[in-house]
């Protein structure tokens, strides 16, 4: 309590001080929230909380409070509120899992094998109860991320190998990857640009996604991704040679109003006629838009629609959101440069994912997780969806320790 009973509220995390760069998850990619929650660290500062939230509320009951200090009481109320309450979920389900560790020592020392069973199985779905608490608790310690909700520019482009056209095929195998996620998380996705391979896979391809927190979801998914297989045609494909390529993804979040002025002076547009699949339109009109910003270098094609126009119109808007991503990332100046950080040099060195056909298996080098069923990876569905919901409980658990370091140095330092 401040200035004559007046409540200053502490900040909630504030993830403003860092971004999630998965550059020290090797020491602790062994954790997981409910190991987390169990860190004295982490209990000292939900109990503070939870006391703040317990001083708050007797507080709201003074009548001595002006309008403004009701105000600024009430959402710091709210604000913990939820917290509060999660932590005394967990803290309730922890003493039932103690009770029930207790009973199964004395079972197995009384040799009541049927009733040990029970209760084992009744632990393990406590066990279950206590992860998802714990990683509730901390999805509201750590604040919604400034562009989570919005919709996102994926771009993927093939890298470069020695032989063959893995990189090409591998490419085009990603980009329906996320086509058909996006149909299993019910987003809109809509191609904005598609340049084939004449081997039948894929140089490069963008298409806008819309709905519920893509940028959320797929903000981890940018980078170098590495494959490893058999080519199924060709001279390697008889020799039974392994195959190594890469391709890359950016993902560019675009909030729904991106006001970034653009000079029509410093814009080349060139039209050409449309590649690929796309109907009776293709190669018989100049329909296909390509922009450039040439105080930037950007470059943005859209061949989406039959209209001329609207193809324009698609490849403006892109190229407003790569310029407000440039400006982004000049706010983060101090961080690496999220462009850069997601494409590299499409060099194998930089993979943040490989995915080996060979052994059927995907690994997430970040958080050295591996997943098996590669075809079912790839089909974009629930398999994805948990690897994806994998990175975001370890950069939650990476959030909220690096944290809870930040203030134990401060506190040592006497701050």
């Amino acid at each position: 309590l401040h200035n004559h009973g007046f409540w200053r509220p502490k900040p909630l995390l504030d993830t403003a001080r860092f971004t999630l760069s998965f550059n020290n998850w090797h020491r602790k990619n062994h954790q997981d929230s409910q190991g987390l929650w169990k860190h004295e660290a982490v209990q000292k500062y939900l109990e503070t909380l939870s006391k703040e939230y317990q001083q708050v509320t007797h507080q709201l009951n003074a009548d001595s409070l002006n309008d403004f200090e009701q105000r600024t009481l009430r959402r710091r109320c709210a604000d913990l509120s939820p917290i509060a309450a999660a932590f005394q979920e967990i803290k309730e389900a922890e003493r039932e899992v103690q009770e029930l560790e207790a009973m199964c020592t004395e079972l197995d020392s009384r040799d009541e094998k049927q009733l040990l069973e029970l209760a084992l199985e009744e632990k393990k779905t406590l066990d279950k109860k206590m992860n998802m608490l714990c990683r509730k608790l901390f999805q509201l310690l750590v604040p919604k991320e400034k562009y989570d909700r919005s919709p996102v520019i994926l771009e993927v482009t093939a890298g470069r190998t020695t032989g063959g056209d893995i990189c090409q095929q591998f490419t085009k195998e990603m980009f329906e990857m996320y086509q058909n996620y996006a149909d299993y998380k019910c987003w809109t996705f809509d191609i904005v640009n598609y340049t084939p391979a004449e081997i039948g896979g894929l140089h490069h391809a963008a298409a806008h996604i819309s709905g519920e927190n893509v940028y959320r979801h797929l903000k981890y998914e940018g980078g170098t991704h590495r494959v490893q297989r058999i080519p199924e045609t060709g001279m390697s494909a008889r020799m039974q040679r392994i195959h190594t390529g890469t391709m890359s993804v950016i993902v560019l979040p675009q909030p729904e109003e991106v006001d970034v002025k653009v000079d029509p002076k410093d814009l080349r547009i060139d039209t050409f006629r449309a590649r690929g699949a796309g109907g009776q339109h293709v190669n018989k009109t100049d329909s296909a838009v390509r922009i450039v910003h040439l105080p930037t270098g950007l470059a943005v094609e859209c061949q989406q629609e039959r209209s001329q126009q609207m193809n324009k119109e698609i490849a403006l808007r892109t190229l407003r959101a790569k310029l407000y991503q440039q400006i982004i990332e000049k706010q983060l100046s101090q961080e690496q440069s999220a462009r850069k950080l997601q494409l590299g040099t499409r060099a194998q060195s930089e993979r943040i994912r490989t995915y080996n056909f060979t052994q059927d298996r995907v690994t997430d080098h970040r958080i050295s997780y591996d997943a098996r069923n590669i075809k079912e990876i790839l089909s974009g569905k629930e398999a994805l969806d948990k690897l994806i919901n994998r990175l975001l409980e370890f950069a939650e658990i990476e959030a909220v320790t690096q944290y809870l370091e930040n203030l134990q140095a401060l506190e040592r330092g006497g701050c």
